[in-house]
């Protein structure tokens, strides 16, 4: 057996025996329609609920302990009359890298099957939320290498979107963000090194968090780039809901993981600010708004332009007063790229077959030169002249915004398009601006595209460069007619309280509130 079919078959055997875990009353009659005559897999044309199978977004199921941990739940409240904590028997869907017991990690990589035994312990996120109550029960579906914004794996291949199956379902947390569209979990943990809580919670209609580094433990979490301290990865909750997401944070800082985990800063959740800034963005008292709409490289497509402009108009609404920022033309994005080394272009000009993508995209076809001591260190010290230049930027807000402070958060886009087409991830500049700067973000779901307006009136257009012309060509109003359009709420470093408590109040405000009983999917 060559080595082509010998990986082929230890991927086909992962993935036959993750679909034996689920039970056949939660099965689709098979075949589905195709994507063409149905794409939407949430509306009730076929069933209002899909399993894993329908979009490939769990990498591990474990039923069976997730049902005696539930059990336990119930002896626990049955014997002390009290819950064990915040999230006592919620389940909680958790990302590939974040280590489970007797649990497969791989990653995405189909050498890496099988390595359950060689995990002594899990990662203290999980530790910690087992110890407030919540129910652990599957792991979700990672791009090869846990590193690119479109999922697929040669385990479980591609994970579709449930809003769209021909489009991306975003990554590197992918599996989450389907796994959340379909009503799977009420609460999921991703990964965020460029966007990979952000772009998959908005291209999924869903919330997703970006903290500052050392505001989550991710001590025992796997990581490729483990070491890589300049932009590391940091966790982040993803959820339908913004107060599920202020719920675990407030819950999980309770339990001071800076005792376990030594880079988590001794910050507990701070309910003053939070508390603050809620009743302020509510209109209690005038928040200032800075507004990125373009960062004057890669322009955004209709329906992000409308979802900012619904967002910039109900603030104004409230009383709050906006400033257009400035940004950097896509700058941090290639700051970030130069940590792993690969070719910009292979990603910037969405040269990927849709059919057959591959790690060799980001990573290249070989292993890169190892950077030298001498290069890292410039590569920090850019880092830092970058942050400090921003740092004094945001500062000079003060003279212009009115409220005499400089902007409390600013607005802009997550990515310059909704959910594209497989294999169309043009740039992602927008969502790597955050990581590079180490702010705190958040996703926020808007609106759907909506094809009989949010289209193109540009017949003078005029591309920035090939890229801007590929992001703009690529759109068609017809096919993402209905999917989810999002931006994002962006603070200054640690400020995970007053961005959530922002976000809340927008999400709240562009969204039907007589819907929250039952979410719109």
């Amino acid at each position: 057996m060559g080595a082509t079919e010998s990986w082929k078959l230890a991927g086909e055997h992962k993935r036959n025996a993750l679909l034996a875990l689920i039970p056949s009353e939660w099965r689709l009659a098979q075949p589905l329609p195709s994507p063409e005559d149905v794409p939407d897999l949430r509306k009730g044309t076929i069933q209002s609920y899909l399993s894993c199978r329908e979009i490939s977004c769990l990498h591990e199921i474990f039923f069976q302990a997730a049902l005696r941990d539930a059990d336990a739940c119930d002896l626990y409240i049955k014997k002390h009359g009290k819950p064990i904590g915040a999230l006592h028997g919620l389940p909680v869907s958790l990302k590939d890298v974040v280590n489970i017991k007797d649990v497969d990690t791989t990653m995405g990589f189909v050498g890496l099957v099988g390595n359950a035994t060689s995990i002594s312990r899990e990662s203290q996120i999980a530790t910690l939320l087992r110890r407030l109550g919540a129910v652990l029960f599957v792991k979700t579906s990672v791009p090869t290498g846990s590193f690119t914004i479109d999922t697929f794996n040669n385990i479980i291949e591609h994970t579709a979107n449930p809003c769209n199956r021909r489009f991306n379902v975003g990554g590197s947390s992918g599996g989450e963000g389907g796994l959340l569209a379909l009503k799977g979990s009420p609460l999921g943990m991703g990964t965020d090194i460029g966007g990979s809580v952000r772009v998959p919670a908005v291209w999924n209609g869903c919330y997703g968090i970006r903290p500052s580094t050392g505001r989550v433990p991710y001590e025992g979490t796997s990581s490729l780039v483990d070491g890589q301290t300049a932009i590391p990865f940091v966790l982040g909750f993803m959820a339908p809901l913004p107060e599920a997401i202020t719920h675990a944070m407030r819950s999980l800082l309770s339990l001071s993981p800076w005792m376990n985990d030594p880079l988590v800063h001794e910050i507990p959740w701070r309910e003053e600010i939070y508390t603050q800034f809620k009743e302020s963005a509510s209109g209690v008292f005038q928040l200032s708004f800075g507004i990125m709409r373009t960062d004057h490289y890669v322009n955004v497509q209709p329906p992000v332009q409308r979802a900012m402009d619904i967002v910039v108009n109900k603030l104004k609404s409230l009383g709050h007063s906006k400033r257009a920022v400035t940004i950097d033309g896509g700058k941090a994005f290639h700051e970030a790229i130069k940590l792993s080394g690969e070719p910009p272009h292979r990603v910037d000009l969405g040269l990927v077959d849709a059919a057959k993508p591959v790690p060799a995209t980001v990573f290249g076809l070989l292993p890169q030169p190892e950077a030298s001591a001498t290069e890292i260190n410039g590569i920090n010290i850019a880092i830092r002249d970058y942050r400090r230049s921003y740092l004094e930027y945001w500062n000079s807000t003060a003279e212009i915004t009115g409220t005499g402070r400089p902007v409390d958060v600013f607005l802009m886009p997550v990515a310059p398009t909704p959910a594209p087409v497989r294999g169309k991830v043009r740039y992602f500049g927008y969502s790597t601006l955050a990581n590079v700067l180490d702010f705190t973000a958040c996703g926020i779901p808007v609106t759907e595209v909506q094809k009989d307006i949010d289209r193109y009136d540009d017949e003078d257009y005029v591309p920035l460069n090939e890229l801007d012309k590929l992001v703009h060509d690529d759109y068609d109003p017809v096919l993402s007619d209905g999917t989810p359009v999002g931006i994002q709420v962006v603070g200054r470093r640690l400020q995970e309280e007053k961005v959530l408590a922002i976000a809340e109040v927008i999400g709240n405000t562009v969204n039907d509130l007589s819907e929250r009983g039952n979410i719109k999917l």
